[in-house]
């Protein structure tokens, strides 16, 4: 199974107010195991970014005016992603702006859809556990992931963190280190990126207290003979 771990930034919030792509980060894993393979890119969105989104990420427009177009990176991109299975956090919002740029260029690149199946784990997190807080930041803690070196979002960085809460998430596993023969394209770097302590996610395991001790044995002796947990 190939599966690319998927993340962007952008100009703003609403691809349907003018909003752009500006970060692309995937990281690739095949059978639950990284391979090493990557793609990013940063891209000049042609408009300003809003300040508030400045404040996210850290990416400026003048970062951005010597990086190549969307229309650049478009079919490297799509090549990337096209057959595998994403794994995107809060998947309508990526998604969205990526349909977006496909239908800007107009080139028949269709939708994501189109080439992809799609897996959004914040719905997975929001089924796993009702009622608390499901961001990246929240699903981190709540694993043992860590993430004290994300002082600002970056796609990279984002989907290399979410890999690892996804894996936790689904089972776990117990080789999540990226290999150093795998193929990157665009600019990014994983040399760069933070590894993470997963020393700190250790399962606890709690004990019953004697009442409840007690309160087991109190029960099985109402269940009599035909108790099977009594019977050698």
């Amino acid at each position: 199974m190939r599966q690319i771990i998927l993340d962007t930034e952008t100009t703003g919030i609403d691809p349907r107010s003018g909003h752009r792509i500006i970060e692309i980060g995937c990281i690739e894993m095949v059978n639950r195991k990284l391979t090493g393979n990557h793609y990013h890119e940063y891209i000049n969105p042609q408009r300003a970014i809003e300040e508030e989104a400045i404040e996210v990420h850290g990416i400026t427009n003048e970062y951005l005016a010597d990086k190549p177009l969307f229309h650049q990176v478009a079919d490297s991109f799509l090549e990337f992603i096209k057959g595998a299975e994403l794994v995107i956090h809060n998947a309508p919002f990526d998604v969205g702006f990526i349909d977006n740029e496909f239908r800007l260029l107009n080139r028949g690149h269709g939708k994501v859809y189109d080439h992809c199946t799609v897996i959004d784990t914040l719905v997975m997190a929001r089924e796993m556990h009702p009622g608390q807080r499901n961001s990246l930041d929240a699903l981190c803690k709540r694993y043992g992931v860590d993430n004290t070196g994300r002082v600002l979002h970056g796609a990279l960085l984002d989907s290399e963190i979410l890999a690892d809460v996804y894996l936790f998430m689904t089972g776990g596993q117990t080789d999540l280190s990226l290999g150093q023969e795998g193929d990157g394209a665009g600019a990014g770097d994983l040399t760069a990126i933070r590894r993470v302590d997963r020393n700190r996610a250790q399962l606890k395991v709690i004990a019953a207290s004697s009442d409840e001790r007690r309160a087991h044995e109190l029960k099985l002796d109402a269940l009599g003979e035909a108790c099977i947990w009594r019977q050698p």
